[in-house]
């Protein structure tokens, strides 16, 4: 069974919708805690408190 270019749009959408879906839950969680994220922009560390962030 080939797959389509539609299906494999689809596919990439439902993994992209669950990623959002995490990060949001992750965000809500470290927020009841009080935690921030650590990501790296430029090359370096950035640490950002999870109630600052939007979701």
């Amino acid at each position: 069974m080939e797959t389509t270019k539609k299906e494999y749009d689809e596919f990439t959408q439902k993994i992209l919708n669950g990623a959002a879906i995490a990060l949001k839950k992750l965000v809500l969680k470290l927020r009841e805690m009080d935690e921030e994220l650590v990501f790296s922009r430029d090359g370096k560390i950035v640490r950002v408190k999870a109630k600052d962030i939007e979701v």
